[in-house]
């Protein structure tokens, strides 16, 4: 059964610059799987406020880049080229 995601804009004070998405994204998918959510965003290589740190995270996680495992480590999960590469093969149909 999947989870559905949404996102609770109506809530949101700041909204992150397109650089700040960036630059978590980039994190993660080097820090793949390594840290939970507080972790991750002390780790980051700039600092931003929590709360536009979260709206990134529940952006990526809507958008279907990132997933949370059951010991809530945050890995990255958009591969577009690998997926179109085994979308192609007919054996796995």
């Amino acid at each position: 059964m999947q989870e559905t995601v949404t996102m609770d804009t109506e809530n949101i004070l700041r909204y992150p610059r397109l650089d700040t998405v960036l630059m978590v994204e980039e994190f993660i998918k080097e820090h793949d799987g390594e840290f939970k959510k507080r972790k991750l965003w002390e780790a980051l290589p700039k600092k931003m406020m929590y709360q536009t740190f979260c709206v990134v995270i529940d952006y990526l996680l809507y958008s279907g880049k990132i997933s949370v495992d059951n010991k809530d480590k945050i890995g990255w999960i958009y591969y577009p080229k690998l997926a179109r590469k085994y979308h192609a093969r007919t054996d796995l149909r």
